[in-house]
């Protein structure tokens, strides 16, 4: 059997679809769900189990042997949340938990890490271990995030193999139930179906151009087929990073959600909210190189047509 955590959210009930599409039905599913809308990320996905994210531990204690291999990707991931207790409890130590159990029972891990990690990028982009302990993330999650990094190379247990992945900007399909923490492009498309223009935050950096700052935005697509490979090879532990290696201003994104929606341009400028302006990152870019010497050979969606499949795909007809 395969576990999943988080597998109500996002990027989990994605993963959920992509090893359903490719016959895996043992699937045992861990999250919150106590969240209705989030829920109907779970229909008609294929699972055997259904087991909340609190009782989990306990069951995997009596379970283990029927275990294969576990995506641990459930996390608080509220980047405006401040209560570092919270993420405490569910990044860190929930995490922490999962790796010793795993190490002691002998069963592969994948954990969700997270581009947050990097902070202003001032040591780069690259996912080298020796970096990680100099990383100064803006926010408490990244800080969480960054924390358990660093706490795993201190374990002398470890899992038979084990990756970290550190997603940067991830959009696509079922994340309509995460409001503000949602991609900019479902806000753009929801900006521009209700008014026919879209918002974005002007600059308040003075080396960067209103709408020209740069993310890595990586299709969720890719980022599950490039988890099913690392779960099919097992090759190399470590720290990956998960984006496209090539970073797009928003307004080469807002231009994309007009064309998919078959709109006119009408793009306005905002001020950043001042309660995430200290802490707004003008640019990532994922160094991809690490993923690709262990035989990662897929081309990524690029920007346009991420955005285009995910519109017209999903968005238009409200999938």
């Amino acid at each position: 059997m395969i576990v999943i955590t988080g597998a109500a959210g996002f990027i989990g009930s994605s993963l959920l679809s992509k090893l359903n599409n490719k016959g895996y039905n043992k699937i045992v599913i861990v999250d919150d769900f106590s969240n209705s809308v989030k829920n109907k990320n779970l229909d008609n996905k294929s699972f055997v189990k259904k087991i909340d994210r609190n009782l989990f531990f306990e069951w995997f204690k009596k379970n283990h042997k029927e275990i294969d291999f576990v995506f641990h990707i459930g996390a608080r991931t509220d980047t405006t949340e401040f209560d570092v207790s919270v993420f405490d409890k569910l990044n860190l130590n929930y995490s922490k938990d999962m790796w010793n159990s795993c190490s002691k029972f002998n069963i592969p891990l994948i954990y969700a890490s997270s581009a947050a990690t990097y902070g202003m990028g001032e040591f780069g982009y690259e996912d080298n271990h020796e970096v990680i302990k100099k990383l100064k993330p803006l926010n408490p999650y990244g800080e969480s995030k960054n924390n358990f990094d660093k706490w795993v190379f201190k374990q002398n247990n470890q899992p038979p193999y084990w990756a970290g992945m550190k997603f940067f900007n991830v959009y696509g399909p079922n994340e309509y139930h995460k409001g503000r923490m949602s991609s900019v492009i479902l806000h753009l498309f929801n900006q521009i179906k209700e008014t026919g223009k879209a918002k974005l935050f002007r600059s308040h950096n003075p080396n960067f151009k209103d709408g020209e700052q740069l993310r890595d935005f990586v299709y969720v697509k890719d980022v599950v087929n490039v988890l099913f490979f690392l779960m099919q090879n097992k090759k190399d532990s470590g720290i990956y990073n998960l984006g496209t290696g090539k970073a797009r201003t928003f307004l080469a994104l807002a231009k994309a959600t007009f064309k998919a929606m078959d709109i006119p341009e009408n793009i306005n400028f905002i001020d950043t909210p001042e309660d995430i302006r200290d802490k707004y990152q003008y640019f990532t870019e994922a160094k991809m190189s690490k993923l690709r010497s262990i035989g990662y050979s897929n081309p990524f969606y690029s920007l346009e047509e991420g955005v285009s499949d995910y519109v017209i795909n999903y968005l238009l007809p409200n999938k």
